[in-house]
């Protein structure tokens, strides 16, 4: 049995992974009011983390299925969550030299981990299948988030 169905009502230390490696990047503090841009990117990165749990769970349990899967938007938020604290190693940027590479680090990484956690939460045979899911939630969002930016003008500085 995967640890992943053993933790069925755990909630919170997923939540905290989000929550902390967001909180944890130094953009989000170089700005005069970092303070308010880090509680914004808090909520948006909590937000859009539930969004691309769900949008991962309804790819992979209803477009690119394997006879044995079985899984909850629950699964993916726990596995998803936790494949975002590679991205504590973020908080390295905050020495300027660092950025450029500690950044691409952990997007790679964090990537990585979000394919594996795909697979063990839809309880895939392989990895190919996946990277499929991972692959068109991405575009699916870039699309979305393209259209909100289209209508609403981007973000005002």
């Amino acid at each position: 049995m995967q640890s992943h169905h053993f933790c069925a009502g755990c909630r919170v230390p997923d939540l905290d992974c989000v929550a902390v490696t967001t909180r944890n990047d130094p953009l989000a503090r170089s700005t005069s009011s970092g303070l308010l841009r880090m509680l914004i990117g808090v909520v948006v990165a909590l937000v859009g983390w539930y969004i691309w749990a769900y949008l991962t769970y309804f790819i992979g349990t209803r477009l690119l299925p394997e006879p044995q899967t079985k899984a909850d938007h629950g699964e993916l938020l726990r596995t998803i969550g936790f494949s975002s604290s590679p991205g504590l190693i973020r908080v390295l940027g905050i020495v300027p030299v660092m950025r450029g590479i500690v950044f691409p680090i952990a997007a790679i990484w964090m990537l990585v981990a979000m394919v594996i956690a795909v697979r063990q939460a839809l309880d895939y045979t392989g990895t190919l299948r996946a990277i499929g899911v991972c692959a068109i939630g991405w575009i699916v969002q870039a699309v979305m988030l393209g259209l909100l930016f289209f209508v609403f003008g981007g973000f005002a500085s």
